[in-house]
């Protein structure tokens, strides 16, 4: 069954290349490089939910590169985790919308723009600066929604091909097989890190191994796409690096586990 499974997705990747490409919605990075961007959706449209830690914790264990495209809402819920993972310069929190409306191609234009600028207040203020990438909630947009999350700086970037974790169909194995079949150099691969993926968290330690038994590299999508972080002087990366153990600490003591939500630290 997972041959017929995998044969229908590289039909449909093959399918994808074939046909005329959009250059404002990003889906592979701008190179023949041997890497891979990592992103994962943080969604919370109504029902509060928290970080996948199985999955966050595995990342940060191994220092991963790695991008989080979260939703305002999500950010709400989750203000000290988010704040505390932007401290760490392998990691990238970017704009997914307000509350992940999944028709954004048919809402009024209006209605569009306040789901990009409320995130972004609510994204800037919990880690210190404004998101650069944007990511369409199911990937639907319109040429006009397009125009408008343009219009507030934003560079809109999806991913090369689902993997579709959300599907309890996509058992662990079914999703290593598939991201060893269709990953290729500069692409963008895209997850759940929000307990959506089903069997995210079983799989990703294998997909990692394999890509990087292919000489595959993870990166952050700044490394090829937008703004890059500026140099710093020698006084201020250290700074960085003090802060940066601190936040591994504070996720260090946090883990094994989800916290319930509003739970206090220990």
């Amino acid at each position: 069954m997972w041959r017929n499974q995998l044969k229908i997705a590289l039909a449909t990747a093959a399918l994808c290349a074939s046909g005329p490409a959009r250059a404002d919605v990003v889906t592979h990075l701008p190179t023949k490089d041997n890497v891979v961007a990592l992103t994962f959706d943080a969604c919370e449209a109504g029902k509060p939910v928290a970080f996948d830690r199985a999955i966050l914790d595995y990342l940060l264990e191994h220092r991963i590169p790695f991008t989080v495209f979260v939703t305002g809402r999500f950010v709400q819920t989750n203000t000290e985790d988010v704040s505390e993972l932007a401290k760490l310069d392998f990691v990238e929190i970017e704009n997914h919308s307000w509350n992940h409306p999944n028709n954004m191609d048919q809402l009024p234009l209006e209605t569009v723009r306040y789901q990009v600028a409320r995130a972004d207040e609510a994204i800037t203020k919990a880690i210190g600066h404004k998101p650069q990438f944007f990511r369409f909630p199911a990937g639907n947009y319109s040429a006009a929604a397009l125009a408008v999350v343009e219009g507030l700086g934003y560079k809109v970037v999806h991913w090369s091909w689902a993997t579709g974790d959300p599907s309890p169909s996509e058992s662990r194995d079914s999703l290593v097989r598939r991201v060893q079949a269709l990953t290729r150099p500069g692409h963008i691969l895209i997850f759940h890190i929000n307990g959506r993926g089903v069997h995210t968290a079983e799989a990703l330690p294998a997909i990692v191994a394999d890509l990087q038994k292919r000489g595959y590299r993870f990166v952050k999508l700044a490394d090829y796409l937008g703004l890059r972080a500026p140099a710093l002087s020698a006084q201020m990366r250290a700074a960085d690096r003090d802060r940066e153990m601190l936040a591994l600490k504070y996720f260090q003591q946090t883990a094994r586990g989800p916290r319930p939500l509003g739970a206090p630290l220990h």
